[in-house]
């Protein structure tokens, strides 16, 4: 497949900076696109750390592409799931590649979503003090969100993303066409991402999807890509401004995760609840507790419940049948990586549509009785 219309969005971060691609057919243009990337490879077979599904739908493309300009392609597996961003599958990525002579000037390529990502970006980050990735996202989640910003990790007992690094990718390539083969659950989830980026800080996006939002799901070529396109040039400018999240700026990039992550780890990190399901579901949590404070008028965060629910995604908590009370989802609250010494943790709330603000008057305990409510 041809490219065809491509967007190139750039990540300003100094010697750090990159460009994030966006268009169709990406994956079969990867040897010209990703050349100076490659260029170290010239005996040697080019990594490529993929998630199965993606290899099985996409691994043809860039082999055709790789060996037209001379490359071949060695292949990692890794197995779909939050389980594959682990300690033991850390050390044995980073032995494979240690294995074929990896070094600080080569690039690794990654395939697939948020999981291979994250393990992919933190190997780059330790192996031999550092050396480059280029991120080949392959779901809507991936494109819109983790491939961009430089945040790497893995999971462990105490929690998701507990160790891991900033490490900037030296390029990422959002193939559009790539979604075609992503199921409808998948893409849905990738679409709380988009959606959050309305919200946070662009009321007139936010209404746009309000009205465009079934044609992006439904994959339509211009609404899709229009939709991946501004999310990135949100986060983006976000990222340049805030690379390592010490200003409070890139924490706007969290909103619906503390609410999220406590219902993930409430449905033990599985497939019950997908990680976009539950920022959904926190999104729709964090406007309603905005409104219950009075920050937000009840009216907008009723919107934002709809246009979350009308996309199929999770809106009501009480839909999960969880059971646990509103003190058991803030426990786990404690555990999140925001939590601050002085044992406050700072909440993403909403004074209006696409007005995000970082809270950090909030009481845990008045949090557990207003999810006790919404548990009901």
């Amino acid at each position: 497949m041809a490219v065809n219309s491509v967007e190139t969005i750039p990540v300003e971060l100094g010697g750090r900076s990159y460009d994030v691609v966006v268009g169709e057919g990406l994956l079969d243009e990867i040897a010209s696109l990703a050349a100076p990337f490659l260029k170290t490879y010239n005996n040697r077979p080019v990594p490529i750390v993929a998630d199965t599904n993606a290899k099985r739908h996409h691994g043809a493309r860039i082999e055709a592409s790789l060996s037209s300009a001379g490359f071949e392609a060695t292949w990692y597996d890794v197995t779909p799931g939050e389980a594959s961003k682990s300690w033991e599958s850390l050390e044995q990525l980073t032995d494979w590649l240690l294995n074929l002579g990896i070094t600080r000037s080569d690039h690794i390529f990654a395939l697939g979503g948020g999981v291979v990502g994250d393990l992919v970006g933190f190997a780059s980050a330790i192996l031999k003090r550092g050396c480059g990735f280029v991120q080949l996202p392959t779901t809507l989640l991936s494109q819109v969100d983790s491939s961009v910003g430089g945040k790497t990790a893995i999971n462990t007992s105490a929690g998701k993303n507990m160790i891991g690094a900033f490490h900037q990718p030296s390029l990422v390539l959002a193939d559009t066409t790539s979604l075609g083969s992503l199921p409808d659950r998948e893409m849905r989830a990738g679409y709380a991402e988009v959606i959050k980026y309305g919200l946070l800080g662009d009321a007139e996006f936010f209404a746009w999807l309000e009205d465009n939002g079934a044609d992006v799901l439904a994959r339509e070529a211009e609404q899709l890509e229009y939709a991946i396109a501004t999310s990135i040039r949100a986060k983006a400018r976000i990222v340049a401004e805030d690379e390592r999240e010490t200003s409070g700026v890139r924490a706007l990039l969290n909103l619906g995760h503390t609410f999220g992550h406590a219902l993930e780890a409430e449905t033990g990190f599985s497939d019950r609840l997908l990680h976009g399901e539950a920022v959904a579901l926190g999104m729709v949590l964090a406007a309603r507790y905005s409104a219950r404070r009075g920050e937000m008028l009840g009216q907008d965060a009723n919107r934002a419940a709809i246009a979350i629910g009308a996309s199929g995604l999770p809106a009501e908590i009480s839909d999960l049948a969880l059971a646990c009370d509103g003190q058991t989802l803030v426990d786990h609250m404690r555990h999140d990586k925001k939590m601050e010494g002085s044992g406050t943790l700072p909440f993403l709330l909403l004074k209006g549509l696409g007005e995000a603000y970082l809270a950090r008057d909030v009481e845990l305990n008045d949090v557990a009785k207003f999810l006790d409510e919404e548990l009901a």
